[in-house]
This record gives C-alpha cells, sequence and structure tokens, in this order.
C-alpha cells in the first residue's frame, strides 16, 4: 500500500513565486466546466470549479497532514509515503517533521513535485535523506544558476543545485525540464543533461511548454510568455529521441513521448497484442485530442473500418472543453459517440452541442485513460504499458460493442 501525504499549497504563493512559465501564472476565474463529477443537471463541481486550479487555502497545518496519513494507514505499515502538494515542496515548513514522522519504521519517502525554490543553505538535502527521503520529484529547467534564476525566479539556485546534486547521490531522482523554446533548450539543454548526467540521475521527464489555449491553458491566461512559440509534436518527440539515444538516463517526454515503452498508445507500434482485444462489432465514433488522433486512427484502422476518430482542435484529450465541441463538423460524427471520460463539459452541454444537427445521437463518456504519459510510463516497463492499454481498450471496445449502431 502506498499513502498520499498531502500537504497542500497554492502555486504561485507557496513556491516563493510563480516561474516564468508556470501553467497557472494569470488563472482567470472561469465559469463551471461541468465534468464526469457533477450532479445531474448541475454545472459545476469540486473538481472543475476548484481542483483543476488547484485551489487550495494554503499549506496545511503539520497536524492535519499527519491525522490524514495516520487514518489511511491506521491498519498496516505502508510500502511507500509520497509527500505532494500544490505549491514547491521545499517551501512547506514542517517537511523535515513530516518526513520524519512518515518515515518512521524505515518507510520510503518520495517527495513530490519541487523546484528547490525553498532551499537557502545548500544542505537540506541531507537532513531529508536521513529521515528517509528515497525518491525526489525535482523541476530542474536548468543547471546554469542564472537561468533558473532568471526564469524560475530563484533567489538561491546554487543552493537548490547543491541538494540537486546530493539527492543525486543517495536518491532515485526524477528529473523535469519543462522546454521553453529560446530559454533551456537547444545547447542548454546538452549542458543540463551533461550535469545530470555526471550528477547520477536515474530518470529525466521533459515537458513541453504551452502558451496557448489549444495547448491546454484552458484558464483563461493564455499566452504566459507572448511572443513565445512552443515546440510542435513532432519537434518534441525529436527532442526526446535524441536526448533518449545520448544520455544514459532514462528519458519520456509529455504530452508525448516514451522511446522505451512506445506510450503513449504503445498499442499503434505493437500490432501484434492488437490480437487480444474483443472483435470490434459495431460503429462510432471517438472524439480525441490533436496528440492522440493520429495514434488512434492507426490502431483502429487495424481493427477495421467500424470506428473513425475525429480531433478537435486541443491537444490533450482530457481538456477538451465545450468550446472545443463546438467546432467540430458534425458531418464527420456518427450516431454513437464516445469522448474522453475527464472531457471539461457536462453532459447537457455536449449533448445540446453534438446534436444541434437534428441527429438524435448517443454520447458517452468513455474510459478516463487509454494510455500513460510521460510522467506514469518513465517508472515502467514496456509490458506494463502494453497491460493498461490492453484492459483499457478492451473497455473501451465492449462499450462500443454495447452501444454502437
Amino acid at each position: 500500500m502506498e499513502i498520499l501525504a498531502d500537504v497542500g499549497g497554492r502555486p504561485g504563493l507557496d513556491c516563493k513565486g510563480f516561474c516564468t512559465y508556470c501553467y497557472f501564472k494569470g488563472v482567470k476565474e472561469v465559469a463551471p466546466f461541468g465534468c464526469k463529477h457533477c450532479l445531474p443537471f448541475q454545472k459545476g463541481c469540486d473538481y472543475c470549479t476548484r481542483a483543476i486550479r488547484e485551489g487550495y487555502s494554503g499549506f496545511k497545518p503539520l497536524e492535519m497532514v499527519a491525522m490524514e496519513v495516520a487514518q489511511t494507514a491506521f491498519r498496516s505499515i505502508p510500502e511507500k509515503v509520497t509527500i505532494s502538494g500544490g505549491g514547491d515542496l521545499s517551501c512547506y515548513p514542517h517537511l523535515l517533521e513530516l518526513t520524519r514522522l512518515v518515515g518512521q519504521s524505515d518507510v520510503p519517502v518520495h517527495l513530490g513535485y519541487t523546484s528547490g525554490k525553498g532551499f537557502t543553505r545548500g544542505d537540506e538535502a541531507d537532513a531529508l535523506i536521513e529521515a528517509g527521503v528515497k525518491e525526489v520529484s525535482f523541476t530542474v529547467f536548468s543547471t546554469r544558476p542564472e537561468l533558473r534564476h532568471r526564469y524560475m525566479r530563484d533567489k538561491h539556485p546554487e543552493a537548490a543545485l547543491t541538494n540537486l546534486r546530493r539527492f543525486s547521490d543517495c536518491c532515485d531522482v526524477y528529473a523535469a525540464v519543462i522546454l521553453v523554446p529560446g530559454a533551456n533548450d537547444g545547447p542548454e539543454l546538452e549542458k543540463t543533461c551533461s550535469d545530470l548526467e555526471e550528477m547520477g540521475i536515474r530518470r529525466l521527464i521533459l515537458m513541453r511548454f504551452a502558451n496557448a489555449r489549444e495547448q491546454g491553458l484552458v484558464l483563461g491566461n493564455a499566452p504566459i510568455l507572448p511572443g513565445v512559440v512552443p515546440h510542435t509534436t513532432e519537434e518534441f518527440k525529436q527532442i526526446v529521441t535524441e536526448i533518449s539515444e545520448r544520455y544514459s538516463f532514462r528519458v519520456t517526454g509529455t504530452p508525448l513521448w516514451d522511446p522505451e515503452t512506445g506510450a503513449p498508445f504503445a498499442l499503434a507500434s505493437r500490432r501484434d497484442e492488437l490480437a487480444r482485444l474483443p472483435p470490434l462489432k459495431k460503429s462510432a465514433t471517438l472524439i480525441t485530442g490533436s496528440v492522440a488522433e493520429p495514434l488512434l486512427s492507426s490502431i483502429f484502422r487495424d481493427l477495421g473500418d467500424k470506428v473513425n476518430v475525429v480531433s478537435v482542435g486541443q491537444d490533450i484529450g482530457c481538456l477538451i472543453t465545450v468550446e472545443d465541441l463546438k467546432e467540430l463538423d458534425l458531418g464527420e460524427v456518427k450516431e454513437t459517440v464516445i469522448l474522453p471520460g475527464r472531457t471539461l463539459a457536462c453532459d447537457s452541454d455536449i449533448r445540446q452541442v453534438l446534436t444541434r444537427d437534428g441527429v438524435d445521437r448517443l454520447i458517452r463518456r468513455g474510459p478516463d485513460r487509454l494510455t500513460v504519459d510521460g510522467e506514469m510510463s518513465i517508472s515502467m516497463t514496456p509490458r506494463e504499458v502494453i497491460e493498461v492499454e490492453v484492459e483499457s481498450f478492451t473497455d473501451l471496445i465492449e462499450e462500443i460493442n454495447a452501444l454502437g449502431v
């Protein structure tokens, strides 16, 4: 059993200020999107009004976090405890105390997101390691202190990097780099990767910078950096591939891709595994994002000609809103429609938009996920990724066979 110790915290407020590229910088108070968690005939719930904005009230008191952990773990000692939250863990004032508390009985501790901006001395990692920290997810951006200072607003970049090196000596470090064109890509990325390899990190997640609504900034805050054009998905995939080939540590990317497992949608390149899926007997249209569309289309072409896949002008399927659905050409949409399970729209709005041409379509949500992105696959084997996809696609096909034409 693994336990999450959620310390809360607010992006930008509990992390020593917004990084210049932060997805939550400038978030507006937007009307509720609606989602699958909303009550019938009610648009808006805690998830689609607060959780997607990580709208915590601030860091939680140590006593509250400890009580929540105790309530979850009262039956047995957990195999691992992950400390995480909406702010930067290195800024949580009780991080060391909490780590010592949850790390009792030699339980390994994983520090979720931290950028190290709360570290000021350079020796904070030593006590955390002694308290039981075994894994760390560390946003690096760059190993050049002046770039961290400029783009991350890190007032003590040398201290952060010294702690990163110490963590790398003793822990399994998941380093993360958000790629901002013209800032930390190209030669700067090569320098960062060389430094990380020398430190001995095990894994690196490259994250494509988003700067427009269609890239996922649905909270009214685009653009974050005016004038900066993010890498295309193909450019980004090529960067991930090249870095993976040049360095000894494991490399994945999000929203794509993982050179080792083939995720997301590894089934698109593992056609031998498609025989494990149920026969596709009925017809339907799948609506998805632009990143998934070519991969999903490839899979369903190999399964027959009964299902067509249509993409909207949103990169990521779970961030599709009703505004994206309004742009669809309904002439391409069949009488049965399956949307991503986590589509950010309420069912009544979806129905209104997808039947505006007078066709009474049967509209349903599919599985929450059909594959895994680089943040998940980086700790998975190729076989584990395939098993996740086979299970999820089996559920989807069974849904199509039950509801399709």
